[in-house]
């Protein structure tokens, strides 16, 4: 049987992202590559393909363009996963997030995985800084909070990391029992 080639591409704007496809591209001995640098005119060249990136205004980011790249391709296997800052016991959360990012017949089709980074205020654009930095004031000025709404206010007061390689598993595991590498 003809070894199946896979390739990690990422998108990342604070790290969690990218370190991420860095232990996926250790785990599964595959290549890796940022979506920036990646060539588009090698997908040909892949029979599994593996996108990260970050969750962005209640979507996983530039999906919509990996699918067309993929789709257009015909014959590679996607596999998404994304991170974010919510909570992995959040699941109502995240799954709204990937009904946000799938058509139904894609969250069939599509594996896809969330891992949990943090908040990187340091490296986030203006934009974005200033987005968190609303909510998380309004939440604080909120006198009555529904328990999530106090956990979203914690979470986002400041820059955290709790990414972990243990969040790669699923993933790994998934690629290593579907995909013969």
């Amino acid at each position: 049987m003809k070894k199946m080639k896979t390739i990690v591409i990422y998108k990342s704007k604070t790290g969690f992202t990218k370190r991420y496809a860095e232990w996926i591209g250790e785990e599964l001995n595959c290549d890796i590559s940022n979506y920036e640098d990646f060539s588009q005119s090698s997908i040909v060249e892949y029979d599994c393909i593996i996108y990260g990136s970050r969750i962005h205004a209640g979507k996983v980011d530039g999906l919509k363009k990996i699918k067309t790249l993929v789709q257009g391709n015909g014959r590679s296997k996607l596999i998404i996963f994304a991170t974010g800052a919510t909570p992995l016991a959040a699941e109502d959360v995240i799954n709204t997030i990937w009904r946000e990012s799938f058509s139904e017949e894609e969250l069939k089709a599509i594996p896809h995985f969330y891992m949990q980074g943090g908040l990187n205020y340091e490296k986030m654009g203006i934009g974005d800084r200033l987005i968190m930095k609303t909510l998380a004031q309004m939440l604080s000025r909120k006198k009555a909070k529904s328990s999530v709404e106090a956990g979203c206010e914690q979470s986002i007061g400041n820059s955290y990391d709790i990414s972990s390689r243990k969040y790669i598993l699923p993933l790994v595991q998934f690629v290593q029992k579907q995909v013969k590498m």
